[in-house]
């Protein structure tokens, strides 16, 4: 019986789906572009940016088939990070914190069964907000003072499983994975490769889990197929101005406009 209605539901968001592409309108098509070039950004130049695709996902499509529609293009964004920083991952980090990060997007797939377009909207404008007023914190006392923080046992397993239920229900794990990272005091090239192969391995791990939800389903697969171009093409500029950019600035950018997306995600019900 509880198999019979997880199908019937996936073909219902199936359908929506594909009523709701079916009529977006101009604006909304170039809303969803600049968001997948975020994407590209955010992956192999300036992490701070993958929250602002993430919020902008949400703002332009319901908050499920949004999570959904941005799975594929984060995986398209890691493929191209990782194949660029390869070589950078430290590993020691990623075993830590692989096991909790599975176990928080098993919480966070239970989590989206019980709740409905509105709520998730709710709570993705909600994570969007207390990871910003964490990046502020951080910002606002530096980070010489927390460099043997990721030590401690507790802060690995946190930190997996926020991580691991946010990217699973938002995917909104990225500020989560800076401020972990952060901690840790990698240089900037081990920063961004252990980042990658981060969330490529846990977004590979929450696809069949989304399918499971019929969030990603064969008409959310043809609109990413449209996005993922203007992904690749924002992982290119992302690794141009990796060495240019004033990283302040952009975080500051960053999060001021998902500040005002966040806020949109909560009141727009």
């Amino acid at each position: 019986m509880r198999g019979r209605s997880i199908i019937a539901l996936s073909q219902e968001r199936c359908q929506f789906t594909s009523t709701l592409i079916s009529h977006l309108t101009l604006f909304q098509w170039l809303v969803l572009g600049f968001g997948a070039a975020m994407v590209g950004i955010s992956k192999t130049g300036i992490a701070g940016l993958g929250i602002v695709a993430v919020a902008i996902f949400a703002v332009a499509l319901p908050a499920k088939v949004s999570v959904g529609v941005v799975l594929p293009i984060l995986i398209c964004g890691d493929v191209v990070a990782v194949s660029t920083y390869r070589r950078n991952a430290v590993w020691s980090h990623l075993i830590k914190l692989a096991p909790w990060a599975a176990v928080g997007v098993i919480l966070g797939y239970f989590a989206l069964g019980r709740v409905n377009n509105h709520q998730v909207s709710v709570m993705i404008g909600a994570i969007l907000l207390a990871l910003v007023a964490l990046q502020m914190i951080r910002r606002k006392g530096g980070t010489g003072s927390d460099q043997d923080l990721h030590k401690h046992p507790l802060v690995s397993v946190l930190t997996g499983i926020l991580a691991g239920f946010t990217t699973m229900v938002a995917n909104a794990a990225g500020p989560i994975m800076v401020l972990y990272l952060l901690a840790t005091g990698l240089p900037k090239l081990e920063f961004i490769g252990t980042g990658a192969w981060f969330f490529f391995s846990l977004n590979l791990f929450k696809v069949p889990f989304s399918i499971g939800r019929g969030m990603i389903n064969p008409h959310s697969f043809m609109l990413d197929l449209c996005l993922v171009p203007l992904c690749i093409l924002g992982g290119y500029v992302g690794r141009k101005i990796l060495r240019h950019i004033q990283q302040e600035q952009f975080e500051m950018v960053a999060i001021v406009l998902t500040v005002c997306a966040a806020l949109k995600l909560l009141f727009q019900g």
